[in-house]
């Protein structure tokens, strides 16, 4: 990849303020794009807003709670008409309320498939507009190794993101013949400073690690590293695919 092949650039990331989708950020901005933001916090967002100006590159911000549909909708707009163009979209945002399906919460259900699906079903398609217009442009779902292999009291989860794969396939054939490349990362265990807490006790680590062969969680930087190769032009012929950033995890 050039190292200037991305300036210039206009990017969107949704779940920006913090972990993987803050790294893609940054990096996106050191790269020369400039930046569309959002998040629930307006401080947060100011704050790594200004972090991603001090790079010498733009920067639009909006907040949104994406659990609810009209105002995922409305700052997709937002951030598409400041920007003006909309190169390339990452669709980061995620929660996961972790319970048994015995357990299993009505609200918590419809709060994930809202936050993991939806959002990122309307955000593209908000977006993809532009693209089709401008006969170019690439995504990028960040999704999850439980999109592909399950993982106990993680049903609501697993299901967005088994969904989120679909919805990736189903982009690629739609939106290729548009110009629009779309691709999705799945990592394992990512240790963002929210990892970090659930994972960094070696009691609750050891298990886990004992299944990735390559013996190590990822980090954000790993993430980011995939997602920029995908939106370049070394990734020209990529499309719906499901790049598994999981140290062989699922290889067993």
């Amino acid at each position: 990849m050039r190292l200037d092949e991305l300036r210039g650039k206009r990017a969107i990331i949704t779940g920006a303020t913090k972990g993987i989708g803050r790294e893609i950020a940054l990096r996106l901005a050191a790269e020369g794009c400039d930046v569309g933001i959002t998040g629930r916090n307006r401080d947060e967002l100011a704050e790594l807003g200004g972090e991603i100006e001090a790079l010498g590159v733009r920067c639009v911000s909006c907040t949104a709670d994406l659990e609810d549909a009209e105002a995922t909708v409305g700052m997709a707009r937002t951030l598409a008409a400041g920007l003006e163009r909309v190169d390339i979209l990452i669709n980061n945002a995620w929660t996961t309320y972790p319970e048994s399906i015995l357990d299993l919460d009505t609200a918590h259900w419809e709060a994930t498939m809202a936050v993991n699906l939806r959002a990122p079903a309307l955000v593209t398609r908000e977006i993809a507009a532009g693209m089709v217009k401008n006969g170019a442009g690439a995504i990028v779902n960040v999704t999850s190794q439980a999109g592909i292999t399950a993982l106990e009291e993680h049903a609501a989860y697993c299901a967005s993101k088994f969904g989120l794969h679909g919805l990736t396939k189903v982009l690629a054939l739609e939106l290729g013949p548009h110009g629009i490349r779309v691709n999705a990362v799945a990592p394992t265990v990512t240790l963002t400073p929210m990892g970090e807490k659930v994972w960094g006790a070696a009691d609750k680590a050891k298990p886990m690690l004992a299944r990735i062969p390559l013996g190590k969680f990822a980090y954000p930087k790993d993430v980011a590293d995939a997602v920029l190769f995908l939106v370049s032009d070394s990734a020209s012929m990529i499309h719906g695919e499901i790049l598994v950033l999981d140290g062989g995890y699922t290889a067993r």
